[in-house]
């Protein structure tokens, strides 16, 4: 098959694309199934959370490590083993038959997505140069903007219409499709010489597992005494300190020691042992890019977690229609891909990243601003179609400036980096917005019930039921009519909490949108795409 150098680089641009796809609707779709998992696996709600949440702590403590590896074995390597781990792990997870192999294969899939994205943006920043890479990454990010809006409407037309297995086992054949293309289509890639520091990768597996950890359940178990008993192993945590405190003071002990040992081997006589070149920061579009990428984090897809919560149980939506709601996002991470092709040669890359960030503060807002108990769905799709457009440019282009300026040989430490600084932004921002989400919902409805007239216990006892169940209490409180009023101030709640929640996401992003200006801003690409001569390949 005679296929040009050029073309061969799209397809193979195609099926990273595609692996990022993969791993973004696997952080999403199971929010959605967990209440089919729950009646036909007959698990508890330990183990329900633990399914949900498992994949993102390994997803988020591994992407360090994996970055090093990438840069010593080759990134189309890992990328290629990340493909076939989760794959695998998506089988052992679709026909798992009770909660524990199913949690032991999400913590198995979380460990494959730490193996393809990291690698996914070694291989683009190697493999395109000049206007072509603005291009690529544009594609790059319309992708995830693109996979996080479709996750929930997959999940939830599999669980009004299927079995909550495909979501899993729709993994396979795509996973297949994706590791096709590498191989034929990603040049090999080149290897550095150098070894594996051991203390450094447990130190930021620790940290960053720990601190994933204590950002996704410092809502459920409280973030300084426990709230809820934290069962692990057979041992259950019920009193003092919370678990998340512990874990959040355990990950910056762990990520200061992690610090501290990369600053010393960096200095030292053989810079190679260290598993993150902290020379690296030194490069100012680097650091204050993933500076920015971190405050861009806390407001770009922390809403995402609460809005399909406020759009099935204040408007009445299934989950199917709540997921249809959320395509607007999709279509505008796409049509910013196309207009990031035509643009790329005129407008600079961190130009596109300030049009993209300007763009999702203004649907972020406009969600707060339009947001009732009787919001129109048009209304909806326009604020979440420019959010779309917003993230499709701002994704991509900030990723691309921040890795524009790392040698190649650091690549893979590079993405690792940028990764991390990206997933815990977004962990950090989901733990701040479903925070604020529900303790407005809970102090609102609180606040209504007593004003309206009733007793303090009953309003306590209400409202821990629609808030403990995330909403879903209020279509059995709105089918009584002794309790439709408790439902009404539920919603109305719930409206002022997503209200608040916007407005919030979008100032975050604001000022993200001010900390690019840190960034030192190059003109826009005039050169076309160029082939980089791979030395030592794998």
């Amino acid at each position: 098959m005679n296929i040009s150098p050029t073309t061969r680089k799209w397809l193979g641009l195609i099926a990273i694309a595609l692996g990022v796809a993969l791993i973004v609707v696997d952080t999403t779709i199971v929010n959605v199934i967990v209440p089919s998992i729950i009646e036909d696996l007959g698990i508890n709600s330990v183990q329900a959370q633990w399914i949900q949440e498992s994949y993102a702590i390994v997803f988020a403590a591994l992407l360090l490590l994996v970055g090093r590896v990438a840069d010593l074995v080759g990134a189309r390597r890992i990328f290629i083993a990340g493909v076939i781990v989760f794959g695998a792990t998506s089988l052992l997870a679709g026909l798992a038959p009770n909660g524990g192999l199913l949690i032991l294969a999400r913590f198995l899939q979380g460990a494959g997505a730490a193996m393809i994205l990291p690698t996914s943006l070694s291989l683009l920043n190697a493999m395109f140069t000049g206007k072509a890479r603005g291009q690529a990454f544009a594609v790059w990010g319309s992708t995830i903007g693109a996979a996080s809006a479709l996750g929930p409407l997959l999940g939830g037309w599999l669980a009004e219409h299927a079995s909550w297995r495909w979501a899993f086992g729709i993994n396979i054949p795509l996973a297949a499709l994706i590791l096709i293309g590498a191989v034929l289509f990603i040049a090999p890639s080149p290897r550095t010489a150098g070894r594996i520091d051991a203390t450094g990768a447990a130190l930021s597996i620790a940290g960053l597992g720990l601190l994933a950890f204590g950002l996704v359940e410092g809502r459920t178990y409280g973030w300084l005494t426990t709230k809820e008993p934290f069962d692990l192993f057979g041992l259950s945590w019920t009193s003092g300190p919370s678990p998340v405190l512990v874990a959040l003071v355990l990950a910056v002990l762990s990520l200061g020691a992690f610090a501290y040992r990369q600053t010393m081997l960096t200095r030292s006589d053989d810079p190679s042992r260290a598993l993150m070149d902290v020379r690296l920061f030194s490069i100012s579009s680097f650091r204050n890019g993933n500076i920015a990428t971190l405050i861009i984090g806390l407001g770009e897809f922390g809403i995402v977690a609460v809005l399909p919560l406020w759009l099935q149980f204040t408007l009445g939506y299934s989950a199917l229609q709540a997921g249809l709601a959320l395509v607007p996002i999709a279509i505008g991470s796409f049509v910013a891909s196309g207009a990031s092709f035509g643009m790329a040669s005129k407008v600079s890359p961190l130009g596109l990243v300030r049009i993209g960030l300007a763009l999702e503060a203004l649907g972020l807002a406009g969600l707060g601003f339009i947001a009732a108990t009787d919001s129109p769905w048009w209304t909806i799709a326009a604020v979440l179609f420019f959010y779309g457009i917003g993230v499709g440019f701002a994704t991509a282009q900030v990723t691309n400036v921040v890795l524009e300026e790392i040698p190649e040989q650091s690549a893979g430490q590079g993405s690792g980096i940028q990764s991390a600084f990206r997933q815990l932004g977004s962990a950090l921002g989901i733990a701040v917005l479903t925070t604020v989400f529900f303790s407005t919902l809970n102090s609102t409805l609180n606040n209504d019930l007593t004003e309206s007239g009733v007793d303090q216990a009953q309003a306590d006892q209400l409202t821990r039921a629609v808030t403990d169940s995330a909403g879903a209490a209020i279509d059995s409180l709105a089918g009584s009519p002794s309790t439709a009023f408790v439902a009404d101030a539920a919603q109305s709640a719930m409206t002022h909490g997503i209200t608040l929640g916007g407005y919030l996401a979008a100032g975050f992003v604001v000022v993200g949108l001010i900390a690019t200006a840190l960034i030192p801003n190059k003109p826009a690409p005039s050169s076309e795409e160029e082939t980089k001569a791979p030395a030592d390949v794998a």
